[in-house]
C-alpha cells in the first residue's frame, strides 16, 4: 500500500450558488433539482485508475467509475454495486468471487463483462505505477473469468480486508476497449460506468454530466457538477465561496476561515457549518536511522513533552482532535496507547529522565522538517509550536524547516530528515489501513522502522480474521508495541466539516470515515 498525500486538515463544503448541466438517471430514480459547482483547492492528479492515488483523483474515480463493491455512507462494512453479490468462497479467505448485475454498460454503451474487470486489475497490475494503487494488492495472485458475469480473486494470503481495497478508487473498473493494456491514458478522458460521465477535463476544471446508462445503488440529486480547481489558494476559494462563484467548497478552508464564516453573519447570511466523522490523520515520524532521534530516550522525551491539545487549540482551533493512537476513533481496534503511556500534558521531569537514560545532558538540537504546500499553510504553524514546546522545557533546541513537496519527498526517501511530517487519508475504513502500510513490510514512512512481531505475526493474523471486530485484541497490541517502539507519534485526526448554504442539501452524506465524496447525493433547490 502507498501512502497517500491529504487534503489540508479541514473539509470544508458550503451552499451557494448554481450552474446547469444536463443528464438523467435510469436506474436511480431520476435525477434532479440543478447543476452543482464545487470548488476544490486540490488538483486531481490523473484521470486513469491505474495510475491516480490521491485524494483529488479518487473523488473523480468514485464519481465516474464503478466497483464491484462501494461503502454505504456511514458505512464500513462494503456493499454490492457493480457486482450484484460477492463473497469468499473458502474458509481461509484466499477466493474471492463476484457476480455482475444484469446489463451493466459503460458510459460509451459497450457492455461491462467480467473481462473488463480481469482487465481492470491485471492492467493496474502490469502498469504498477509509481503514483498508482497496485501497490495494494501485493497478495492478488490472478482473476479468473469462469464466464461474463463471474469474476474470480485468487489470493497468495489470506486478507479479509480484500473487499474493502476493491471498494476503494483502487478497484474502478475501465472499459478493455478504451484503455491500453500496457500503459497510461494521459488524454484526460475517463470512460466508466459510474452515476456521472467526464464531459471535460482540464488544469482549472472538470465538468461532469449524469450517466443516463448507470445501474448500481447510487440515486443521483443533481444534474451534473463542475469541479473547479483552485491549487492550494485557499484564500481564492474563500472568496469563490462568499461571493456565490461555487456552491461547494471541498477540502481547502482554513480554520480561520471556518471561524470567520461561523461568526461574520453579515458576510455569510444563511450559511451553517455542519460537522462530519473524518478518519484522516496526521503524525510525526523518526527516521531510526538518525543520529539523534534513532534514539529512544530522544524520542520518548519528545513524546512526554509535544501538547497535541494545545497545537489543536492553537493552530487548527479545535478543528481537530487530539490522537492518542495509530488508529482513530471511529475505526474497530482505537485505543489509547499513547496517551496511557506518555499522558497528554507535558511531563518535563520524564523527558528529563528519557534523555539521562541516554548519556545525554545538554541541549538536543534537532529539525521539525514541513511540508505545507501538501499537507496545509497550518502544518509549518503547527511545527512551529511543537518546536516552542519542546524548546520551553529547556531540553531540546528545535527548529522548523519547511520545502516544497517534490523536494520533501525525495529527501524523504534518501534519508536526509530526522523527524518530519507524514499524513494519511485512508483507502478504505479498516483498521489494516492504518497499520499494515506504516509498520508492515516496506512501510511507506521510509523510516527504516520494523518490528518482526508486527510484520510476521500480526499483520498477518490480522489479515485472516475474518470477523473484524475479533481482531481488536492484535490491534491493540501491535499499537501498544508501536507506542513503546515510537517511530511516530500520533498528533491529531481531522473533523470534517459543511458549511451549507440554506438551498444545498445532502452534503452530511459525503463527509464520513470512507472518504468517498458522493457527488449524486448532492441537491439544489
Amino acid at each position: 500500500m502507498k501512502l497517500r498525500t491529504p487534503w489540508p486538515v479541514l473539509s470544508v463544503v458550503a451552499g451557494l450558488a448554481a450552474a446547469t448541466l444536463t443528464g438523467c438517471g435510469s436506474e436511480q430514480g431520476g435525477s434532479g433539482g440543478k447543476g452543482v459547482v464545487v470548488g476544490m483547492s486540490d488538483d486531481v492528479q490523473a484521470t486513469d485508475p491505474a495510475s491516480g492515488y490521491d485524494p483529488g483523483s479518487w473523488l473523480l474515480f468514485n464519481n465516474v467509475f464503478q466497483s464491484l463493491l462501494s461503502f454505504p455512507i456511514a458505512g464500513v462494512e462494503p456493499e454490492p454495486e457493480a457486482a450484484r453479490s460477492c463473497g469468499f468462497t473458502d474458509t481461509d479467505t484466499k477466493v474471492f468471487s463476484c457476480t455482475l448485475r444484469d446489463g451493466l454498460t459503460f458510459s460509451n454503451g459497450d457492455a461491462l463483462t467480467s473481462e473488463d474487470v480481469k482487465f481492470s486489475f491485471d492492467r493496474m497490475m502490469k502498469i504498477n505505477d509509481d503514483a498508482g494503487p497496485a501497490i495494494m494488492f501485493p497478495m492478488l495472485d490472478k482473476v479468473e473469468t469462469p464466464d461474463a458475469k463471474t469474476v474470480v480473486f485468487k489470493l497468495n494470503v489470506p486478507d479479509a480486508t480484500f473487499p474493502s481495497k476493491i471498494a476503494s478508487g483502487a478497484g474502478s473498473i475501465v472499459n478493455r476497449r478504451d484503455y491500453p493494456a500496457g500503459k497510461l491514458r494521459t488524454d484526460g478522458k475517463a470512460v466508466g460506468s459510474g452515476p456521472y460521465k467526464l464531459d471535460s477535463f482540464d488544469k482549472n476544471r472538470a465538468v461532469f454530466s449524469v450517466n443516463p446508462d448507470y445501474k448500481g445503488t447510487a440515486r443521483v440529486r443533481n444534474s451534473g457538477v463542475t469541479l473547479r480547481f483552485f491549487h492550494g489558494d485557499q484564500g481564492s476559494l474563500k472568496k469563490a465561496l462568499l461571493s456565490k462563484d461555487v456552491d461547494v467548497a471541498y477540502r481547502g478552508l482554513a480554520a480561520k476561515d471556518i471561524a470567520d464564516i461561523e461568526q461574520n453573519t453579515a458576510t455569510s447570511k444563511g450559511i451553517d457549518v455542519v460537522e462530519g466523522t473524518s478518519a484522516e490523520v496526521q503524525h510525526l515520524v523518526f527516521n531510526m536511522k538518525d543520529p539523534v532521534v534513532g534514539k529512544l530516550g530522544v524520542r520518548k522525551a519528545m513524546a512526554y513533552l509535544i501538547d497535541r491539545e494545545a497545537v489543536v487549540q492553537e493552530v487548527y482551533d479545535s478543528t481537530a482532535a487530539p490522537l492518542y493512537s495509530i488508529i482513530p476513533a471511529g475505526i474497530s481496534g482505537h485505543n489509547t496507547a499513547f496517551f496511557d503511556l506518555y499522558g497528554s500534558r507535558p511531563q518535563r521531569a520524564k523527558a528529563q529522565d528519557a534523555l539521562r537514560a541516554e548519556g545525554i545532558t545538554g541541549k538536543v538540537k534537532l529539525t521539525l522538517w514541513s511540508t505545507p504546500s501538501r499537507y496545509g499553510p497550518s502544518t509549518d504553524q503547527e511545527f512551529e509550536a511543537m518546536a516552542k514546546q519542546l524548546n520551553s522545557s529547556g531540553l531540546f533546541d528545535a527548529q522548523v524547516k519547511s520545502v516544497d513537496f517534490s523536494q520533501y519527498e525525495k529527501d524523504v526517501h534518501n534519508g536526509k530528515y530526522g523527524v518530519y511530517v507524514k499524513g494519511w487519508v485512508p483507502d478504505y475504513p479498516d483498521p489494516d489501513n492504518f497499520t499494515a502500510p506504516f509498520f508492515g513490510k516496506g512501510n511507506v514512512l521510509g523510516n527504516n522502522y520494523e518490528n518482526r512481531t508486527i510484520t510476521d505475526e500480526i499483520i498477518p493474523a490480522t489479515a485472516a480474521e475474518s470477523d473484524r471486530g475479533a481482531a481488536g485484541k492484535d490491534y491493540d497490541r501491535l499499537q501498544r508495541l508501536v507506542a513503546q517502539d515510537l517511530p511516530i507519534i500520533p498528533l491529531w485526526q481531522a473533523k470534517q466539516y459543511a458549511v451549507v448554504g440554506d438551498n444545498v442539501y445532502g452534503l452530511e452524506n459525503c463527509l464520513d470515515a470512507s472518504t468517498v465524496f458522493r457527488f449524486w447525493e448532492i441537491s439544489k433547490g
